[in-house]
C-alpha cells in the first residue's frame, strides 16, 4: 500500500519539485497541494493523507499553527516540517506540537524518502542539523514520574537515541515482545501518543543529549 502525502509550501516551484521527486517512488504518492497553513488544514481534512509535508514559514497561517491544529484533531496525519534554515526560531514550537520530524529543504531526495517512511511507521526523523540547536535549550529537565521503572527508563533512553525495537532487544538482552510491552506501558504512563512523542520526551527530560549517537 502506498503512502499518501500532502504538500504544503507557499512556493509553487518547491511544491512542483517535491511532487516530481516523490513521484519517482512506487510506494509514495502526492494526493494534494496547499499554498498556506489554512489551506493545508482544509486539504488534510478533506484528503486524509498519511503524512503532511509542511513548510514551517508560510504567509497567513504558518506551518507551526497548522501543525498544532492538525495534531489536535482525532487520528491526525504524521507531519514533517520543511525549513530553509536550521536556526528557525519556530522549531521548538513545532517540536512541542508533536511533529514527527524536520527536514532542511536542501536535504537530498533519499533523506526525504527515508523521513517520510520513518514518520508513517511511527518513528521520529530528527535531523541533527535542525534539532541540535533546539534540544540544547532543554536544561533543568523536569523529573520523570516515579511510576516509570528503571527498565522502562532504559527503554525510553534507547528510543530517544533512535534505536529500533530489535536494536533495543539486543542492547538489553530481552525478547522483542518484552520491549514492546515496556514501550506500551511507557506511552500509557507518560500519556504519549506515539514513538515520535517518546523521542521528544526523552530529550525534554534530559535522557538524551543533542548529537548523542547510538
Amino acid at each position: 500500500m502506498s503512502v499518501s502525502v500532502l504538500l504544503a509550501d507557499d512556493q509553487a516551484m518547491i511544491r512542483h519539485g517535491l511532487r516530481l521527486v516523490i513521484g519517482t517512488q512506487p510506494d509514495l504518492r502526492v494526493v494534494g497541494e496547499a499554498a498556506d497553513g489554512r489551506a493545508a488544514v482544509a486539504a488534510a481534512r478533506r484528503l486524509r493523507p498519511d503524512l503532511v509535508l509542511l513548510d514551517i514559514a508560510m504567509p497567513g497561517m504558518t506551518g507551526i499553527a497548522a501543525a498544532h491544529e492538525l495534531l489536535a484533531a482525532p487520528d491526525p496525519p504524521k507531519i514533517l516540517m520543511l525549513t530553509t534554515y536550521d536556526t528557525d526560531e519556530n522549531l521548538e514550537g513545532a517540536l512541542r506540537a508533536g511533529v514527527s520530524g524536520f527536514l532542511l529543504k536542501v536535504s537530498p531526495p533519499e533523506q526525504l524518502f527515508a523521513a517520510i517512511r520513518t514518520a508513517v511507521s511511527g518513528l521520529a526523523t530528527l535531523d541533527p542539523a535542525v534539532t541540535a540547536r533546539v534540544m540544547a535549550g532543554y536544561v533543568g529537565a523536569p523529573a520523570i514520574p516515579g511510576t516509570v521503572t528503571p527498565r522502562e527508563r532504559e527503554v525510553l533512553t534507547l528510543i530517544g537515541r533512535g534505536l529500533t525495537n530489535r536494536e533495543i532487544t539486543a542492547a538489553l538482552s530481552v525478547t522483542e515482545s518484552t520491549v514492546g510491552t515496556h514501550i506500551n506501558r511507557l506511552l500509557a504512563k507518560l500519556h504519549l501518543r506515539d514513538r515520535a512523542e517518546a523521542v521528544r520526551y526523552a530529550y525534554e527530560h534530559g535522557l538524551v543529549r543533542p548529537r548523542e549517537g547510538r
